[in-house]
């Protein structure tokens, strides 16, 4: 489901029946065009938005904007996006920017709309990359508006703002209308020549403007000597100017007030306000103090708030935008308006005042209390929630977070509803403790995981005294969710079972969302444990749940889970189409809980030797998992991949280099739990580098089957690896694990061949060749090297199956050659290097195959061979084929 956007944020203000015409300030702005950027700084009430509203418009019935360079902009090319403070939060700026845009090219951003739902959106930067790339191909040049600037108060977006600049397209041109200059790198726009600048001394009225204003448009009678000193006193601000015009109406002496007409803009508004509010009918200064508490205003709306059923709220708004009394249409229609930002702030001003010097009167939390019901009937829930929270009244917004619909809106929402929980003081939560929980679980969602224990307590300590009615035994069930979930970011099996089964009997049947969560972390459980079948039953009972949810996220992660187990059944191809959907649903660009769907494509990329896919894959998990809250470790299983992967690729050093990172990271924040898959990883890295002891003395401390017996491989003892290997393969065909049990197979092949059983492991490859080429595995054959490239060539000259054959010719195809530089270079670490003819034999050897075997293969006399054999020993300084595989390996010739 996704979040509502307000459209009129997006219409260009229409312009004004009687307006200043400004044609100075209108060819500034036709001259900005062939620059990146157009700044309207000013103080409130300089005519920022009328002036760059007008100059779209041009009140010339859709002329074209042209500046001397003749570029055209063509008015259904502009963007508009009116700002207010809710607009902080990175997503809602983002989601907004992007429709914003979407008025141009309805279909830009679709994705991004997407991704910006997620309770973890991606970071600014990286939606605007991909912003940047859609916007690049939209052919006509545009402009895009954004105004009142000022009310954004994020680093991070006047970060995203500056990204945007440095890499605006050509044909796109901004325009920013703010009382405060942003933050971004003006003075090297300026040096650049790629900045135009609209500021106070630019905007604020001339003579001629004045009098126009005034007079024509005010409807005033002004002589020339009292415009110049009513210009002069104010001079030139236009509100200033607009309220004088106001205080006046009516007026008979008019000199005088003229006269008395002085001081800074400060105290001047604050006596024009008071002038123009003690001339309206009580009945207008009731309706402007008591809708001033509302960001935006209708007609029913306004009727809701003053508690009146007669609808005159329509027909006010009307008399009120007439009268030029600070009020904006925010559509077309006139249904929607809006107060000027400064007219308002002082209404509110004055209504804190009225209600602290009449305490018995109508108060402000009635008023909000009133603007939060006819916000949640008209199934506006984050208002709804806002003036519900501004009434102070924790009940309501409890039952409005209980309605589950909240929650849909946009992630800066989950923030708001963080921080306004934490703002609550203890006895508040404590007498509710549904907010403690909802309190645990938005933390848990945006990755923290500090003081989750703490509020989670504190909840079930507010339940023990409770009737177990449906709620609360809904309550407990969600608590227990928490505790699951929580626990799974410590990875306490126990704990996260336990939990996800008392939540499942305590959750309400139709609490779709948080059975799923149970569901979803009693399936990571399963799988962690090694118990795939209940891991799959569980994983299934979360999908199901969570497309009735309708939750994406929830969606997300099931899907994701069910990718894993696919992966590990061996079925690549269904696995590659699950993590896709997985990332369809985080949206682009990927979330950061979409690491896991891109390590998962990542390795069945590589094991499909598409290294340069795996390479992408395994870079943007990394990207994404570094994003989580650093206690979680999720980002070491991208480096070990990104390690892995450098090693196919003959960076030994590379690897290592990555690897070694990784081990210190570990360490330092005691990720226990990943050292014995650290230390699989660096197994191969130390064999490459012909340290065997020291990849022996890890694979014996941490306990590694696999990693012992390719050691034992290294060293040339095939009796002893096989001894290893057998147990072990035995003990995961019993636990029905394909991804390991395949493994164990191929490290049997090359251990039966050097053990000079060479038909028991071409039988053995046949096996595992039939189980590996429904998912088209390459790597897991290949990264064996020499050994197992003649095992295969040997069982596709002996295999009349055309399916295996053909499986064995793209294996083949898929071996690299072994570079000439580097056998001569390794050569080169000997007294007298090996020729040819001796490295081709001592590869044979290596594979087991007996004299005989090696004479029929080469077409060799068997005392050629022979000779052949005590010389690679004499080179070799060695007296036996296994110490001569073992030397051989370890100066890298095998």
């Amino acid at each position: 489901m996704s979040a509502p956007l307000l459209a009129t944020k997006l219409y260009i203000p229409p312009p004004r029946a009687q307006v200043v015409v400004r044609p100075r300030l209108r060819a500034r702005l036709d001259e900005t065009l062939d620059r990146k950027l157009t700044l309207v700084s000013a103080p409130a009430g300089f005519g920022k938005t009328t002036l760059v509203s007008q100059w779209v418009h041009q009140n010339y019935k859709g002329e074209e904007i042209k500046n001397k360079q003749a570029r055209t902009i063509h008015p259904s090319n502009v963007a508009w996006l009116s700002l207010d403070e809710g607009d902080s939060s990175p997503p809602r700026f983002l989601a907004y920017l992007v429709a914003a845009l979407q008025t141009i090219a309805p279909q830009l951003g679709s994705g991004i709309l997407v991704a910006l739902q997620s309770p973890q959106p991606p970071p600014p930067e990286a939606v605007l990359t991909v912003l940047l790339n859609e916007i690049a191909a939209i052919p006509d040049d545009f402009i895009l508006v954004l105004d009142d600037y000022h009310l954004i108060d994020a680093p991070e977006i006047d970060a995203a703002l500056a990204f945007l600049v440095e890499h605006l397209p050509p044909q796109m041109h901004l325009i920013i209308a703010t009382r405060q200059d942003p933050q971004l790198p003006l003075s090297q726009l300026r040096a650049r020549d790629e900045l135009t600048e609209l500021r106070a001394a630019d905007l604020r009225f001339t003579f001629s403007e004045a009098s126009e204003f005034l007079n024509r448009v005010m409807g005033l009678n002004l002589s020339a000597q009292e415009i110049e000193q009513l210009e002069t006193r104010t001079e030139g601000w236009v509100v200033g100017l607009q309220l004088a015009a106001l205080s006046m109406r009516g007026q008979s002496d008019t000199e005088n007030f003229i006269q008395s007409f002085t001081g800074s803009h400060r105290f001047v508004l604050d006596y024009l306000m008071e002038q123009v509010l003690r001339q309206q009918p009580q009945a207008i200064q009731n309706f402007l103090l008591r809708t001033s508490i509302l960001e935006r205003l209708c007609g029913p709306l306004c009727d809701a708030v003053l508690n009146v059923r007669d609808g005159t709220g329509q027909e006010t708004l009307a008399h009120l935008e007439h009268a030029n009394l600070f009020l904006f249409p925010l559509d077309n229609e006139r249904h929607w308006y809006r107060y000027h930002h400064l007219f308002v702030e002082l209404l509110r001003q004055r209504l804190y005042q009225r209600f602290s010097d009449a305490p018995t009167e109508t108060n402000l939390a009635e008023l909000h209390q009133r603007a939060s019901e006819w916000h949640e009937k008209n199934n506006m829930l984050i208002e709804a929630f806002h003036h519900a929270t501004a009434a102070n009244d924790i009940d309501r917004a409890e039952r409005l977070l209980e309605s589950g619909r909240i929650l849909f809106h946009f992630p800066g929402t989950l923030n708001v509803l963080l921080a306004w929980l934490n703002s609550l003081p203890k006895p508040a939560l404590d007498a509710r403790p549904a907010l403690w929980w909802y309190s645990a679980a938005l933390s848990l969602i945006l990755g923290i995981t500090s003081g989750v224990q703490e509020k989670i307590d504190a909840a079930q300590v507010g339940l023990q005294d409770a009737p177990l009615t449906d709620k609360t035994r809904n309550l407990i069930g969600r608590i227990a969710t928490a505790r699951a979930t929580l626990a799974l970011t410590r990875y306490d099996l126990p704990t996260i079972l336990a939990q996800s089964q008392r939540a499942l009997e305590y959750l309400d049947e139709n609490n779709l969302s948080d059975r799923t969560s149970a569901y979803w972390t009693r399936s990571v459980a399963h799988f962690l444990q090694g118990e795939r079948a209940a891991a799959r039953d569980a994983v299934n009972h979360a999908l199901a749940l969570a497309k009735a949810s309708g939750r994406n996220f929830s969606l997300l992660l099931a899907t994701t889970t069910t990718g894993t187990l696919q992966e590990v059944e061996n079925e690549l191809g269904a696995a590659v189409e699950t993590y896709e959907r997985a990332l369809a649903l985080a949206g682009e660009p990927a979330l950061s809980f979409a690491s896991d769907a891109h390590l998962g494509l990542a390795r069945i990329q590589y094991e499909w030797n598409d290294l340069e896919a795996a390479e992408f894959h395994g870079a943007k998990s990394l990207e994404l998992a570094r994003q989580y809250d650093r206690v979680i470790d999720r980002y070491l299983l991208s480096e070990m991949f990104l390690a892995r992967l450098k090693l196919a690729q003959g960076d030994v050093a590379g690897a290592s280099a990555i690897l070694t990172r990784s081990e210190q990271d570990a360490r330092a924040k005691n990720f226990a739990l990943r050292m014995p898959e650290l230390a699989a990883g660096r197994v191969p890295i130390l064999l490459a580098q012909g340290d065997v002891a020291a990849a022996a003395q890890l694979a014996q401390t941490y306990n590694l089957p696999m990693s012992q017996a390719r050691v034992l491989l290294a060293k040339g003892d095939a009796n002893a690896a096989l001894a290893v290997l057998e147990p072990l393969r035995e003990f995961v065909t019993a636990k029905n694990w394909a991804d390991e049990r395949l493994k164990v197979m191929v490290l049997q092949i090359v251990a039966l061949a050097l053990n000079q059983e060479r038909d028991s492991s071409i039988a053995l490859l046949g096996d595992a060749l039939a189980l590996a080429g429904p998912g088209g595995f390459i790597r897991l054959f290949v990264d064996e090297g020499e050994a197992m490239r003649l095992l295969i060539s040997d069982f596709r000259s002996r295999n009349q199956d055309h399916a295996h054959r053909a499986y064995a010719e793209k294996l083949l195809t898929a071996f690299p050659k072994q570079p000439q530089s580097k056998i001569e270079n390794r050569n080169s670490e000997m007294l007298e290097p090996l020729s040819e003819r001796e490295l081709e034999i001592l590869r044979l050897l290596a594979q087991g195959y007996s004299n005989q075997e090696i004479c029929e293969r080469l077409f060799l006399a068997l005392s050629t061979v022979k000779g052949h054999n005590r010389i690679i020993f004499d080179k070799l300084q060695v007296k036996s084929r296994t110490e001569a595989v073992a030397r051989a390996r370890a100066l890298g010739l095998l």
